[in-house]
């Protein structure tokens, strides 16, 4: 590898066999032990489906990884994303050695740190102290290089008065805190990080990541891998980016570039309102929904908290003439089905109409930023011409809102699940 390349992944991929561990019988153990010993390709290889997990697949194996293939240079900071079953965590445990690919290398020129899930590489019975010199060990320090760094980590974990308390009674939040901190202060050349650290509370997320910037800023800055769900902290700590779907790669580069693909694969799974169970005298119904951020006017599923955005309605009539006098209600409900928003063209005096073309438009743009609290959300969608309803359809085009920086002041929102709508203001 060049100076700079810290890391090459090539041709990765992992298969499992679904429902039992090992080949699943003896013809099959005997099969692939007749090849390996001949020097032959494993045949089992050659089956398997794509990690697709909505759908039934045909073969009892399955590709979590197929073919992946990516150079990491030193003080990248990557964010690996995608969504849940992509195959995210399988990769960061192979690269961790966790666990061994099925075929394909891995070279790396460097220490590598992980942080995968709560306790990894923590021994319950020995104290956090304790701990701290393990996982130092397993990471190649010395006891003095180790000593150097223990007040540091304990204090950037907060955990000082328990520190010589066995890990066990530990939170799980206290664990991540920790083990955050032996993984980024005794220094590796490459540290990963999964979505663990969303257990920690909002002011330790908020260390994490400033010490993660901290760690590969500068001309010796360490090399981040980092998975996570929330874009918001993905897209202010890393420069470049890895979509994963259904076990592949989609797309790498620019985290910008990154992110708005990952957006558009969320917009491919909308619901098929052409075939959806609806109420109504059917005049003219709903056909598709298209939610639209004003910022770039690109239909997206996923927005970031303070976002301003419009929602398109597509109509097809069914009258063969023009309909007049139509009332649109739409209704934004959480997954527990409690009302948030509602938008009523009735409300601010407004007069639809749609001509006697099959297909029209209508938009309702809002006007303020969506600044409801950071979760999953479905839209419902109601129709009425005088007291008639015309149409209804329910759940449908679920979006969701990303925690963000909505009041500039740089860092996210904080006990969000405490307060349900945001405003900016002022203090005098």
């Amino acid at each position: 590898m060049s100076k700079d390349l810290i890391l090459r992944v090539e041709n990765i991929s992992k298969q499992y066999r679904l429902g039992t561990v090992g080949t699943g019988t003896l013809a099959d153990d005997l099969t692939r032990w007749w090849h390996l010993v001949r020097g032959k390709e494993d045949p089992f290889l050659k089956i398997g489906d794509t990690n697709k997990r909505d759908t039934k697949g045909s073969s009892d194996y399955v590709w979590s990884l197929k073919d992946i293939n990516f150079d990491v240079y030193k003080g990248d900071v990557i964010g690996i994303i995608g969504k849940n079953g992509a195959g995210k965590s399988t990769l960061l445990k192979i690269l961790s050695r966790v666990t061994t690919p099925t075929t394909g290398s891995i070279k790396s020129n460097g220490r590598i740190a992980s942080l995968l899930e709560v306790g990894t590489g923590f021994h319950p019975e020995l104290t956090g102290r304790e701990n701290v010199f393990l996982n130092g060990a397993i990471l190649g320090m010395t006891k003095k290089e180790i000593t150097s760094k223990l007040d540091e980590i304990i204090e950037f974990s907060g955990c000082e008065r328990y520190i010589d308390t066995p890990t066990k009674r530990y939170s799980s939040g206290m664990t991540v805190r920790l083990a955050f901190a032996v993984a980024a202060f005794l220094e590796p050349d490459i540290l990963i990080v999964d979505e663990v650290l969303a257990v920690g509370d909002a002011e330790f997320q908020k260390k994490a990541i400033g010490k993660m910037k901290d760690i590969s800023s500068g001309d010796n800055g360490r090399t981040v891998l980092f998975v996570s769900h929330n874009m918001a902290a993905v897209k202010s700590l890393c420069s470049t980016g890895i979509l994963l779907n259904n076990g592949e790669v989609l797309c790498k580069g620019e985290i910008d570039e990154v992110l708005q693909q990952y957006q558009l694969l969320n917009v491919s799974n909308a619901i098929d309102l052409n075939n959806f169970n609806r109420k109504g005298n059917g005049l003219c119904r709903v056909t598709d929904i298209a939610i639209i951020s004003q910022d770039d006017d690109i239909k997206k599923t996923t927005f970031k908290l303070g976002e301003k955005i419009s929602i398109k309605l597509q109509l097809n009539n069914l009258a063969n003439q023009a309909i007049e006098n139509l009332r649109v209600v739409i209704g934004v409900y959480n997954l527990n089905d409690e009302g948030y928003l509602r938008f009523d063209t009735k409300t601010t005096s407004s007069i639809i109409k749609i001509s006697e073309d099959k297909e029209s438009y209508i938009t309702c743009t809002l006007e303020e930023h969506l600044n409801i609290k950071p979760d999953q959300y479905s839209i419902n969608i109601a129709i009425f011409q005088g007291d008639d309803l015309v149409d209804y359809v329910n759940n449908v085009s679920r979006f969701e809102i990303e925690n963000y920086d909505y009041y500039n002041t740089g860092q996210s929102i904080q006990d969000s699940e405490l307060s349900k709508v945001f405003y900016k203001h002022t203090w005098h």
